[in-house]
């Protein structure tokens, strides 16, 4: 899953949300990678790895490129956890 923000707070706080809701439903990242003073995240949950990073950071690294040829998943969030405005995860 790929996510940017538009600063480094906002990553902070979207990577220890991501945390907090997965953290309730048992799981714990086997890495975390990267703070939010470097503009880039990695939270690699075994089967998920999140990759989050301000929009500069996001557009310098340009992982789209890199997966552009790996099919797009839809996601479907579960229930009780607010829909994430379409997103979705190349596999």
């Amino acid at each position: 899953m790929l996510v940017s923000t538009s600063n480094d707070r906002q990553l902070g706080t979207v990577v220890d949300e991501i945390g907090r809701h997965l953290g309730q439903a048992g799981r714990k990242p086997r890495r975390r990678e990267g703070t939010k003073d470097t503009g880039w995240m990695l939270l690699d949950y075994g089967d998920v790895v999140v990759h989050a990073f301000t929009e500069e950071q996001r557009a310098f690294y340009g992982l789209e490129r890199l997966w552009s040829d790996a099919p797009v998943v839809p996601f479907a969030a579960p229930a009780g956890v607010p829909a994430g405005g379409g997103l979705s995860a190349r596999r």
